[in-house]
């Protein structure tokens, strides 16, 4: 048991391939374990919410987790297929813990549960998540059960749809045409009920959740998955486009144009928006936001906070500081008054709300927030990780080094990070520049010196 542990418990969530790395009999364990967990914390008197996602070995894995929550006479308030965050919703909303059963945007032969205490507050790697482990270890599945949890059913959509328009203002949105790629993942049980209380059109793409993804993907960051969503925006002629990942935790958006968005000039456009209601508030972002980040919250009034990478991170960093509003360039949007939990789905409405407000296109009002030429993320694959990071800093150890989160090395102009992954033998950098030539120069010098360490940069 131990050992599959180590496999499938990531930083922030459990995720592995079904059958071939974890099944029915680990998510029994793990279930009983984050029942111990949230009793240990005091948040099991109304039960522990679960919902899950489309993947075709979802139901077995749902059936053993709730197996396990109950074996620990703990209740459980099951809400079928939603999205992550609908679990959020309902952990904020109705002060519970939570488990979302999905592997977000990983291929179909992935599964995964993504855990979170009342208040929507994160269990990761740093918040809990050993605990879990520790009590999933420790859980007996053959020892006779006194006296098990009950279970019942609640539909969390009409309460979701009602919040998420809260946080808007739903009666200035104007009729702006929408093309939403679902990705066949969880966008779909939602999103279609959003657009029927709002002035905006959807033309949806791929709405149907599907656990065989017969599409593509469902992981929007990968450009090869945008290819249809650019064909219907070009067959449509629409204002907006938006990708869902498989969850619909993150969003990924397309402008009139045919470009995508990075995540940064998204968290700066939302970050306006918010600083224009609430003048001097507290911005999140992370360290490998472009610096056109804090660069427009200081120049909108606001108070830029700089953080690691990872949603653990961002929401206490949130909680700390009190921020409005926190973006990560992966797509990961996150909001105080969503209990500082991130949505896809909202960070739609918002940027709806902007561009009604605006007037102007989104190929036009983006080039406020994009002064710098940036290469998106690298992945190097490099087995002694750690060593080749150090190899890179003593190369670049006239500029400015930060080890906040893995190697950040800057200059006034230009700034790359190189952190590696939790989960692969890759390091992942992000360079920005003042221009193409000086961000290619950067990324391959830094490639050189992986490449000398053991690195396959090819």
């Amino acid at each position: 048991m131990p050992a599959v542990f180590d496999t499938i418990f990531k930083a922030y969530d459990v995720r592995g391939k079904v059958p071939a790395e974890w099944g029915g009999d680990e998510a029994r364990r793990i279930g009983a374990g984050f029942a111990d967990f949230a009793a240990d914390a005091g948040q099991v008197d109304g039960g522990i919410a679960v919902g899950w996602d489309c993947r075709l070995t979802t139901p077995a894995l749902v059936d053993a987790l709730v197996d396990g929550i109950t074996a620990r006479g703990v209740d459980v308030e099951k809400l079928g297929l939603v999205t992550t965050d609908m679990i959020y919703f309902v952990a904020g909303d109705a002060g519970r813990p939570g488990v979302m059963v999905t592997a977000s945007h990983n291929p179909k032969e992935y599964n995964g549960l993504k855990f979170c205490l009342a208040g929507a507050a994160p269990v990761g790697a740093d918040s809990g998540l050993a605990e879990v482990r520790r009590h999933a270890e420790a859980f007996d599945p053959a020892a006779p059960v006194a006296d098990r949890g009950s279970v019942w059913e609640r539909d969390p959509k009409p309460g979701y749809v009602d919040h998420v328009l809260s946080i808007i203002e739903p009666d200035h949105l104007r009729d702006i045409k929408v093309a939403a790629d679902g990705g066949n993942g969880m966008a779909g049980v939602v999103l279609p009920t959003v657009f029927d209380r709002i002035a905006p059109e959807l033309v949806p793409l791929y709405m149907e959740p599907d656990g065989d993804f017969p599409n593509h993907h469902p992981d929007p960051l990968r450009p090869e998955n945008l290819e249809d969503l650019l064909a219907l925006m070009r067959r449509s002629g629409v204002d907006l486009g938006v990708a869902f990942d498989g969850d619909a935790d993150r969003a990924f958006f397309v402008d009139d144009q045919l470009h995508p968005l990075p995540g940064s000039t998204t968290t700066a456009i939302i970050a306006r928006w918010f600083l224009e209601r609430e003048p001097g508030a507290s911005i999140v972002h992370n360290l490998i936001c472009s610096r056109a980040v804090p660069e427009s919250v200081a120049s909108a009034g606001g108070t830029p906070v700089r953080t690691r990478v990872g949603h653990s991170f961002i929401k206490e960093v949130m909680k700390e500081t009190g921020a409005v509003f926190g973006g990560e360039h992966s797509g990961h949007y996150y909001f105080r008054d969503n209990f500082r939990a991130d949505s896809g789905i909202l960070a739609t409405l918002v940027l709806l709300q902007v561009l009604s407000e605006d007037g102007r296109s989104l190929s036009v009002l983006r080039q406020d927030y994009e002064p710098y030429e940036q290469s998106g993320e690298i992945n190097l694959a490099v087995e002694a990780k750690q060593e080749a990071i150090e190899a890179v800093a003593s190369a670049y150890a006239d500029a400015g080094i930060d080890r906040l989160d893995g190697l950040t090395v800057s200059w006034p102009d230009r700034w790359f990070n190189l952190r590696p992954s939790n989960t692969e033998p890759v390091l992942r950098l992000n360079v920005e520049g003042p221009d193409r030539e000086a961000v290619s120069h950067l990324v391959d010098g830094v490639r050189q010196v992986v490449e000398s360490h053991g690195g396959d940069v090819a």
